[in-house]
């Protein structure tokens, strides 16, 4: 069971990857509101997203306590692959040449989580799955990178791919809306806010 302060990360993406950029809120603003500020923090977030067991993130808690500068290590890596990754698919959600410093760390990330990656056979079907050392502190990065590659190169819903229309807010999603018209990360939160916005600028005038 996860810690009654433990902060819950956003699912809306709607690939891993992308929840992964939104760990990070107000990203296209001057002062983003991190929510990666620890080592638990990340296995955390491996956590309440599934990419790691409960099991694992007791085992990478230990480890972390028992060399917290390998801890601290991993996490300011994880925040440069999460930056990376953000001006990559922002730039792809305008139309834009992504920077090429950002897509060179993504490929060396892509390229670290491939050579952990096995086919398994799990109940009649076959999967991938990643397999690492009992001292790897970075088993929830490999999945994030492979699903970043996979978007980038054979998921055909890239084009549906959108960053919040909030000047601030920057959360990437998949638009799965029947007519393509989503604009907000969510509705109940930018929507809303965009909506009193425009309802207060009516009752000025």
């Amino acid at each position: 069971m996860a810690p009654e302060n433990e902060y819950t990360f956003s699912q809306i993406g709607g690939r891993l990857c992308l929840d992964f950029t939104n760990t990070a809120g107000q990203h296209a603003g001057s002062d983003p509101d991190e929510h990666l500020n620890t080592y638990e923090d990340l296995v955390a977030w491996g956590r309440q997203l599934e990419v790691i067991s409960p099991r694992t993130a007791k085992h990478l808690a230990v480890m972390a306590e028992q060399d917290p500068s390998r801890a601290e290590a991993c996490l300011r890596r994880a925040v440069d692959l999460r930056e990376s990754l953000y001006r990559v698919f922002s730039a792809n959600a305008r139309k834009e040449m992504p920077p090429v410093a950002d897509l060179a760390r993504v490929n060396r990330e892509l390229k670290e989580a491939l050579q952990r990656q096995k086919l398994v056979l799990d109940e009649g079907r076959y999967r991938w799955t990643f397999e690492g050392g009992t001292g790897d502190l970075d088993p929830m990065l490999w999945p994030v990178a492979r699903s970043a590659g996979d978007l980038l190169t054979i998921d055909e819903r890239l084009g549906r791919l959108r960053e919040c229309a909030s000047d601030t807010c920057g959360w990437l999603f998949i638009d799965t809306s029947k007519n393509h018209s989503r604009r907000w990360c969510d509705m109940a939160d930018c929507g809303n806010r965009a909506k009193a916005r425009r309802h207060y600028r009516r009752q000025r005038s």
